[in-house]
């Protein structure tokens, strides 16, 4: 990026937070504050900082204008000290990180921009969903981290103790990090006997007893040539057995809604293990463990400005998620309706601001929230 490039950003961006309403997290005053100027590179934290160092946080935006500005998701006695050892570490929220760089089955060499963002957000959903109802969390916060992902903030005051070890169980949870099909599986009386059923009461149990159930009702609605092609789809599972168990759907429906794993012999059973696996594979949430396992993790400060794209950091009510779009709702409006001249240096498509275009490459006026974004990104510099 030129320095003219920076001077350019560093200005818009503090124009920006002058009239910015930026909300601190709660117990500001015990969190630790960092912020990266527009300084060549770009790549140089300034941390350590405590909120008595850094004064007004919003006089403190206003007047520094960062490229990026973090506060950790830990407390401390004394969060400007210059090692962690002397900051005396108290507590922590649990955040959770979603990257578009990081999904399985996104290469972004190949996926635009709008495309990754659109395929995290799948992702986030499946998150919360395992907040809320596997883990019953209260004090949730969603932000679009203004780059690639969103962070969930956890503040209940159950986790806040929980140290790495801990915290990566539940990265090992959400991820079925070498989930133990078995254990999905008890037991419970029925008529003086007792018998082996899924857990379906929550969890991965009720996860895979809801795929079952579903298979079973749409098998009964097939041709049975259909039926036995769709059960061999589904590994260890080969013509013979799929007869058997197809046998089962429609003798013993009953059972196989109870959960009961011995309905119908091995084949139910191993119909159960391909169906916990599909489970995994689809419902999953690819969270990033380094986040959420550390204690201390610096974090994008909502409200503030992503200096990777010049979006908003936006914090999201739940209702809002399902049709938020970050390249148009995380638009800043202090950048739009002017022009600016910029010089297109990575010419191609793009999606921004509820368009889709294809950017020529050289000097050409641009309405500004997409010129910063440009310029952000990388794409084109600022020509006077």
């Amino acid at each position: 990026m030129e320095a003219r490039t920076r001077e350019y950003l560093e200005g818009r961006f503090g124009d920006y937070y002058r009239r910015a309403d930026v909300s601190l997290p709660p117990a500001a005053e015990r969190r630790e504050w960092g912020y990266i100027p527009w300084s060549a590179g770009g790549t140089t934290m300034v941390r350590h900082q405590s909120v008595l160092d850094l004064g007004d946080v919003s006089d403190f935006l206003a007047r520094t204008a960062p490229r990026h500005v973090y506060f950790s998701s830990a407390r401390f006695d004394d969060p400007g000290a210059g090692t962690m050892e002397e900051k005396d570490w108290r507590s922590a929220d649990l955040v959770f990180d979603l990257d578009a760089d990081h999904l399985p089955g996104v290469d972004p060499e190949t996926t635009s921009y709008a495309d990754m963002l659109a395929a995290c957000k799948e992702d986030l959903l499946k998150l919360l969903e395992f907040l809320d109802e596997d883990f019953d969390f209260r004090e949730t916060q969603v932000v679009f981290s203004g780059g690639r992902g969103y962070h969930v903030h956890v503040r209940d005051e159950s986790v806040r103790g929980l140290d790495s070890e801990a915290r990566r169980e539940i990265v090992d949870y959400v991820r079925a990090i070498d989930l133990d099909v078995e254990g999905l599986v008890g037991t419970e009386s029925n008529r003086g006997t007792t018998r082996r059923v899924l857990r379906r009461r929550g969890g991965w149990g009720a996860r895979v007893h809801e795929r079952l159930l579903t298979l079973a009702s749409d098998l009964r609605e097939m041709d049975e040539a259909s039926a036995l092609e769709r059960l061999q789809e589904l590994q260890g599972i080969g013509e013979g057995r799929a007869k058997t168990i197809l046998g089962q759907v429609h003798s013993n429906f009953d059972a196989i809604r109870e959960g009961n794993v011995e309905a119908g012999g091995p084949g139910t059973r191993i119909l159960v293990d391909a169906l916990a696996r599909e489970a995994v594979e689809a419902e999953t949430a690819p969270i990033d463990e380094p986040v959420t396992t550390d204690t201390k993790r610096l974090i994008r400060l909502p409200g503030s400005l992503h200096g990777g794209s010049s979006l908003r950091v936006k914090p999201l009510d739940r209702d809002d998620i399902a049709d938020f779009d970050p390249l148009e709702d995380a638009v800043a409006d202090r950048f739009r309706g002017n022009e600016t001249e910029i010089r297109v240096t990575d010419p191609g498509p793009v999606e921004f601001d509820g368009d889709s275009f294809t950017l020529s490459e050289g000097d050409q006026s641009v309405e500004e929230c997409l010129g910063v974004f440009l310029m952000a990104r990388g794409r084109a510099e600022k020509v006077k």
